[in-house]
């Protein structure tokens, strides 16, 4: 086991390790559970013999979560579980994605980007890349309402954290009269190919970057012939919308919870390892997000105007 490394996230802090050969993560505060740190990418094969790895670590973590990863959406294992919703897009080929699954409003959005001038194309991690990425991330301090990972972080942080998967990642990058103005890292997991980043800066944002971008990781995933691509999860955010309209569907799987600890059992036992957003009713969540995006826009001020 190496030496665990810490890292703040808003709210919360990670802890990283690697047990018997696995990069883990352990979050949470009160309740703490650990997971693989590579979930897109790493199955689980035999639980009980990762969870006594655990022990025999001495991990601190009072539960251990895995699932089972898309398009295995079965129930296998006979542990505690609740369901995953994953925004999925299957692929047959970029003709039937722009025919069929998109409407006419998210073809114009497309050829909208092109007509301004953006162009949209496949490229390399070098300097220029990663300095384009740099200034993506520190445009504003909030996004979708919540404080931004990425913000802060300078040329050498990023290169180092963008660079370690270089190995199974399509780069896709828009550019606006030479900036980067926005970028995908479209990572390959075997049975889906997974949009572990897209983003763009939001002073372009008339300019439907995101859009031309989502085309192009289609494109690429129907070369690729990868039969689905995930874009993370679904649920009731400024997202949702935007992965609808670009054809995505919810598609759930399950996750186990393992108990580790006394602490662990009593909270599965009593639905407490459950997240917040998944216990509150839906329109209270949404409220909370709301005002947490009010709160978090009086502290930082507004996103910068579209240019």
């Amino acid at each position: 086991m190496d030496t665990p490394r810490k890292r703040q996230r808003p709210l919360q802090e990670v802890l990283e390790m690697r047990i018997e050969g696995n990069d883990v993560v352990i979050e949470g505060r009160l309740l703490k559970s650990v997971r693989l740190e590579h979930e897109w990418h790493d199955d689980i094969q035999d639980p009980e013999t990762f969870r006594m790895a655990l022990h025999k670590s001495n991990v601190a973590a009072d539960l251990f979560t895995f699932w089972q990863r898309y398009p295995s959406s079965k129930q296998k294992f006979n542990y505690t579980a609740e369901w995953e919703d994953l925004a999925v897009l299957p692929v047959s080929s970029f003709e039937e994605w722009w025919s069929d699954r998109i409407k006419s409003r998210t073809r114009g959005l497309v050829r909208k980007c092109e007509k301004m001038g953006v162009v949209v194309r496949e490229a390399e991690f070098d300097d220029d890349f990663v300095r384009g990425m740099v200034e993506i991330f520190n445009e504003t301090p909030v996004r979708q309402g919540r404080p931004f990972w990425h913000y802060g972080k300078n040329f050498d942080t990023v290169k180092a954290q963008f660079s370690r998967f270089l190995f199974r990642e399509d780069i896709i990058g828009a550019y606006y009269e030479g900036e980067l103005i926005g970028f995908v890292m479209l990572s390959n997991a075997g049975d889906y190919a997974y949009l572990g980043q897209i983003i763009s800066k939001i002073k372009h944002r008339d300019k439907a970057p995101n859009n031309a971008l989502m085309a192009k990781a289609v494109e690429v995933t129907a070369r690729k012939r990868i039969p689905y691509l995930v874009y993370n999860y679904w649920n009731e955010s400024g997202l949702t919308e935007f992965k609808r309209r670009n054809g995505f569907e919810s598609q759930s799987v399950p996750r186990y919870y393992l108990p580790l600890t006394m602490k662990g059992r009593v909270a599965l036992s009593l639905g407490a390892h459950r997240p917040v957003a998944k216990i509150l009713p839906k329109r209270f969540v949404l409220r909370l997000k709301q005002l947490r995006a009010v709160l978090y826009t009086r502290l930082y001020g507004p996103a910068p105007n579209n240019a």
